[in-house]
């Protein structure tokens, strides 16, 4: 429990059971532009069944998920930005949200997908998660508890992320596409000091 105490990773096994959640994120973020309180949001979403979940427990549990990474965006307007603007553009404000949250996710967004947009190598596949798995393991010693299956299902999750955001064409692509970042959600990341998410969003400037 100490090792997981003092990782700066604890918690990244969450991405397995949460996974990407763009439906549930935009649902959840109308409720919350709405001006409902978080307990609000939850049981509206609960009573009327949104998120289309077999069970109440799942609905709760993905709902409070969805708000913690809305509030970990720390700005009204982008919240607002999930509920209203283009698929496009709420994808990858629901990316950065999820860098946000996860130390995991914005290691690799940063670490691997930005250094590799900053040196012009688009060429992207399996190993180049099991490379980056392999490094964060031999620093963090939770991390290196986790199995064979764990890392298995968090790189399929991060893959299907990068396919959502079309940062690949699909799961199987070996090439990366060049993105474009949204002025709505730069704006914020220069405002939030957070530029070190930039370079994940194909920004140096």
């Amino acid at each position: 429990m100490a090792v997981q105490n003092i990782s700066p990773y604890k918690g990244s096994g969450q991405i397995t059971r949460e996974q990407y959640l763009f439906y549930e994120m935009r649902t959840t973020a109308k409720l919350m532009s709405e001006g409902l309180e978080d307990c609000e949001v939850i049981k509206r979403i609960a009573e009327d069944n949104l998120f289309q979940y077999p069970t109440e427990k799942s609905i709760v549990a993905m709902s409070k998920a969805c708000i913690v990474r809305l509030h970990s965006l720390n700005d009204n307007s982008l919240i607002e930005a999930v509920a209203t603007q283009s698929m496009g553009v709420a994808k990858q404000i629901c990316l950065y949200a999820m860098m946000k949250r996860y130390r995991l996710m914005r290691d690799f967004m940063v670490t691997v997908i930005g250094e590799k947009y900053r040196i012009q190598e688009f060429s992207f596949g399996k190993k180049d998660v099991n490379v980056f798995f392999m490094q964060i393991q031999e620093q963090d010693d939770f991390v290196a508890s986790w199995s064979e299956s764990t890392i298995k299902k968090i790189r399929q999750v991060i893959i299907k992320v990068l396919a959502e955001n079309e940062y690949l064409d699909t799961i199987k692509s070996e090439k990366l596409n060049p993105v474009w970042l949204s002025p709505i959600l730069e704006n914020t990341i220069r405002n939030n000091n957070d530029e070190w998410a930039l370079p994940a969003f194909h920004c140096f400037l």
